[in-house]
């Protein structure tokens, strides 16, 4: 029988949310969900000293934000738990044991000290960073180098000591990743990495092999900077469960800055978000700003993240949800990294801008104006608005900038681009254009467009010159949609009210 697909992420709680991870969350998902099958949420908190407050919580916050919210995990529960790492401690020392008595790891008794000591004995120009490798284990305190005996007495006294895997040397490593074909590796350049700490707590590369294997996880999407990694971890697989056991890997490529991986020092430097949502550190109060306070759609994020390096063959960029499940392929994932461009990132969100529903986009255009301590309750009058000037809008704070004067009428009134030709016979058209709209029975762009211009010609008046007048005494400046469907929307007597207010503020001449 087929084996079901099952997929993980990972995260360790450590901060916020990469636009990396979010996508290695979405590749998963997407795959899952096309193939009928699962996506874990697995914590991976088995570093204590890098855990930080809150981060656990920010990321499901995320995933919700995004709608890609897992079947499993620590808030979801499952079959396969517990699915935070540092619950399942006890689980994994027994295959640490297992692997130090088939002669595939080692018990590794070295202090701090003695290690900076190695490692200063054996820096060169050439090796600034030596190993703990098969050429350094025998010069140190371990189970290979010190006699059975000495090894007894050292655990007997329970001395801190970690595990660590015994690379072979001159073998090759090999397995078929599903983005890059054929990967293979010399053991001869890897070091003895270590498998179990001395808390007891494993380190990721024992974890992720039991974790996947425990859980039946089928295939594992991450990140290309655990490719080095992989020739432990088969090797784990090999002689723990067998490679057979192994799920398919896909390493995900990065997403390029303007000068390499993008980081959080790129988006403080070029004035964009890398996290998808705000993150506060709690240590340092450093505030690092994120896609949804910035003004993105959760649809838009998602869309941008799917095609920053994949395609689904055609000239396609704007994908549903509905239709990434139904279109996504591993394969078709690009195996060089992708450049993050915000421009485009703001292209998407626009996009989605006129694409989403009223219904839809008008929760999050409530909670943009909400910011203004503005609470829509007319929401009729909010659907209108919104259809005046979502085109405009790039970001969701767009819709306040472009909207702003249909809640509240200028006070202050930008009279300067006017009043080089202004004169008493304009003042008195207007004095006599808003008489008359209190008789206008169709209050529509197109009637107030006719009358306006019926009064100019009567007046013999250009009506071009009196459209900027009207547009400073509705809105208070040079902005804003048409000015006959602003003055629709804001209806007979707010219109009205705003020209006879902005003449007893026209200044003299």
């Amino acid at each position: 029988m087929e084996k079901k697909v099952r997929v993980r992420f990972a995260p360790s709680p450590t901060g916020g949310l990469h636009l990396g991870g979010v996508r290695t969350v979405l590749y998963n998902y997407l795959f899952a969900k096309q193939q009928g099958g699962d996506f874990i949420l697995r914590i991976e908190d088995t570093d204590q000293s890098r855990y930080v407050p809150g981060a656990e919580e920010y990321i499901f916050e995320t995933l919700k934000w995004c709608g890609l919210e897992p079947d499993e995990s620590t808030q979801h529960g499952g079959a396969f738990g517990p699915y935070r790492q540092s619950e399942r401690k006890e689980s994994y020392r027994k295959y640490a044991e297992e692997l130090v008595q088939k002669g595939y790891a080692y018990y590794a008794f070295d202090t701090a000290e003695e290690l900076d000591q190695m490692r200063a004995r054996l820096r060169t120009a050439e090796n600034p960073s030596p190993q703990y490798d098969r050429n350094v284990r025998t010069q140190m305190r371990n189970s290979l180098s010190l006699s059975k005996e000495e090894v007894e007495a050292l655990l007997q006294k329970e001395v801190p000591h970690v595990v660590r895997i015994k690379m072979p040397e001159g073998e090759t490593v090999s397995f078929t990743d599903m983005i890059r074909g054929e990967v293979s590796f010399d053991t001869s350049v890897v070091d003895d990495k270590v498998l179990l700490k001395a808390d007891g707590m494993p380190t990721y590369h024992l974890a992720v092999v039991v974790d996947d294997y425990l859980m039946q996880i089928s295939h594992a999407f991450r990140g290309e900077e655990w490719l080095p990694s992989a020739p432990v971890h088969v090797l784990l697989w090999r002689y723990l469960f067998g490679e057979e056991a192994m799920p398919q890997w896909a390493h995900l490529p990065l997403i390029l800055g303007p000068n390499g991986k993008l980081s959080k020092r790129d988006g403080a430097k070029y004035g964009f978000p890398v996290f998808a949502m705000n993150w506060k550190d709690p240590k340092t109060g450093e505030l690092t700003e994120g896609f949804r306070e910035r003004g993105f759609l959760p649809e838009a994020f998602v869309n941008m993240l799917a095609v920053l390096g994949w395609n689904d063959g055609t000239e396609q960029e704007v994908f549903s949800s509905d239709e990434l499940v139904q279109k996504f392929s591993i394969e078709r994932v690009h195996s060089s990294g992708a450049k993050f461009d915000f421009e485009k990132a703001k292209w998407f969100n626009h996009e989605w801008m006129k694409r989403l529903s009223f219904e839809r986009l008008k929760l999050d255009v409530k909670d943009a104006f909400s910011k203004h301590e503005l609470e829509i309750s007319d929401d009729a009058y909010l659907d209108k608005i919104i259809a005046l000037v979502k085109d405009r809008c790039t970001l969701l704070p767009d819709f306040w900038e472009h909207s702003f004067f249909f809640f509240k009428a200028p006070k202050q009134i930008d009279f300067a681009p006017v009043m080089a030709k202004w004169n008493p016979v304009k003042k008195d058209f207007f004095g006599h254009f808003s008489r008359q709209l209190l008789h206008v029975s169709e209050w529509k762009a197109p009637s107030l467009e006719s009358l306006f211009k019926q009064l100019a010609e009567g007046a013999n008046i250009k009506p071009g010159e009196l459209q900027l007048p009207l547009r400073l005494m509705l809105v208070g400046g040079k902005f804003g949609p048409p000015v006959f469907d602003i003055a629709e929307v804001l209806g007979k007597e707010e219109t009205v009210n705003r020209i006879e207010y902005a003449l007893t503020q026209v200044p003299e001449r």
